[in-house]
């Protein structure tokens, strides 16, 4: 890694903002996670500026600007066809919430906005028209020795802001780097502090932490310090609940690989951490099979997950979403499925989610850390089997059969109700067995051949057909 930076490294946009700054009497540095990305060569997106021009000279200097923090001192700049976060220089009271400054004052002086930032890889500051890269507290050595480490004194760091510590946890995901000993001593003290964070930032940090390459790392830090057991402690009893003989690994290091092994979305990659959050509360022991058992741990686990994700504030969307995928998780699939048991399938977890249930269930396979050759060739052969399925126009829902409530409605001589519902929810499961049924015709005359008792099952039915 570099520990030299070149102004044609930094986009011409961001140069011509430091200058213009610059010649109205102001100084302007490249800052923060911007820097250090570009310092590993990472590709970077946004660019974050710090100044000593306040707010309002910001302004003076340049036609757009729009106040996005104003009472912290950010502006964003538009210029040149993009959107630049400028910040004044700033100094920070006493955190008495563990979450915010009590005072935030500007400063003239880089040094002391540098000694507010939280770990010394994002304390780094150049300035492109001197080519000067300014590093009070040693982040260019730590970027090299790939650690994260609190910028000065660990546990003051930690106590102005409790989320510093998920933050920690992170970085060592994302950045692939390690914890300071002396960092990541202090973060148990500071737990404390940590627990007043709002839900929703936990949150965020976790979705962000998804996006690291291995998660697990992060995982593995917030086990180690504590902070899992703050945000998630059922999390915390897997570790060391042995499994069954189809594993190599305790609940907690599968589940562990299975993250890593996820892909796709963010929040994919959360059902992967919470799919087996059920076990540790379902393991039984089996005299039969002198073996561990796990019964309905995709039931018990989905309504875990549940709650879990209503207490972080997660979306509905992002919540059914997830709920969806742990409760459906355990795929057994066999080559003796006939092509009614495939449309089963298919219908009860949907065809909108089917692909990412597939997804969850190879890496649930590699995460037990043995050979699973044999249940990647079952994945992908029922893969294949719903593709035809789904080429071929299977109805999958009562929207797909070619009759509708009103046909019903009028051949039965009734107005409404739930009874229609449960009637084409019958007829459904008729034509999932037997897709040639889902003719007009056809479906009219099964209607039509509804005797009284038949009738007057679907009508007391409790649950209707969806």
């Amino acid at each position: 890694m570099s520990r030299t930076l070149r102004r044609d490294q930094i986009p011409e946009p961001v140069v011509e903002i430091v200058q213009k700054l610059r010649d109205a009497g102001f100084r302007a540095w490249v800052v923060g996670g911007c820097l250090r990305d570009l310092l590993l060569g990472k590709e970077v997106s946004d660019w974050d500026i710090a100044t000593s021009a306040l707010p309002k000279d910001v302004k003076g200097v340049f036609r757009r600007v729009i106040p996005t923090g104003i009472e912290h001192g950010t502006v964003t700049v538009l210029y040149a066809g993009g959107a630049y976060e400028l910040t004044t220089l700033r100094g920070e009271g006493a955190y008495s919430d563990g979450r915010r400054p009590d005072e935030v004052f500007f400063v003239d002086d880089i040094g002391e906005d540098l000694a507010r930032r939280d770990f010394t890889v994002n304390a780094i500051a150049f300035d492109p028209t001197e080519g000067i890269l300014v590093d009070p507290y040693g982040g260019l050595e730590d970027l090299d020795r790939r650690v994260i480490r609190a910028v000065g004194e660990p546990a003051e760091r930690f106590g102005e802001d409790g989320l510093r510590v998920l933050r920690a946890a992170r970085f060592v995901a994302t950045l692939e780097f390690e914890l300071d000993p002396a960092t990541e001593a202090a973060i148990g003290g500071q737990l404390d502090t940590f627990a007043k964070v709002s839900k929703e930032r936990v949150r965020d940090e976790w979705l962000k932490t998804m996006k690291a390459k291995r998660p697990s790392r992060a995982f593995e830090a917030m086990r180690r310090t504590g902070i899992l057991g703050v945000t998630c402690p059922t999390l915390l009893e897997q570790v060391g609940c042995e499994q069954n003989q189809w594993h190599n690994h305790d609940v907690w290091g599968h589940t562990m690989e299975t993250l890593d092994a996820s892909d796709g979305k963010a929040i994919d990659r959360i059902a992967a951490l919470l799919h087996d959050i059920g076990k540790p509360e379902t393991r039984a022991h089996s005299d039969k099979t002198n073996d561990w058992t796990f019964y309905n741990h995709e039931r018990v686990g989905a309504k875990m997950a549940d709650r879990w994700l209503r207490k972080y504030r997660f979306s509905n969307e992002e919540r059914t979403d997830v709920v969806h995928l742990i409760r459906h998780h355990l795929i057994c699939y066999s080559p003796k499925w006939s092509d009614a048991a495939v449309r089963r399938f298919l219908r009860r977890v949907g065809a909108d989610h089917v692909g990412r249930l597939l997804a969850l269930g190879r890496a649930d396979a590699i995460g037990k850390g043995r050979p699973v050759d044999e249940e990647m060739k079952a994945l992908a052969e029922l893969e294949g089997r719903i593709e035809a399925v789904l080429a071929a126009g299977a109805a999958l829902s009562t929207r797909d059969l070619l009759v509708n409530g009103k046909d019903v409605m009028e051949r039965l001589g009734v107005p409404g109700g739930p009874v229609i519902g449960r009637v084409l929810g019958a007829l459904l499961d008729q034509v999932t067995e037997d897709p040639a049924l889902n003719d007009r015709d056809r479906l009219l005359a099964i209607i039509d051949d509804l005797g009284p008792a038949e009738l007057r099952a679907l009508q007391e039915s409790r649950e209707g057909k969806p």
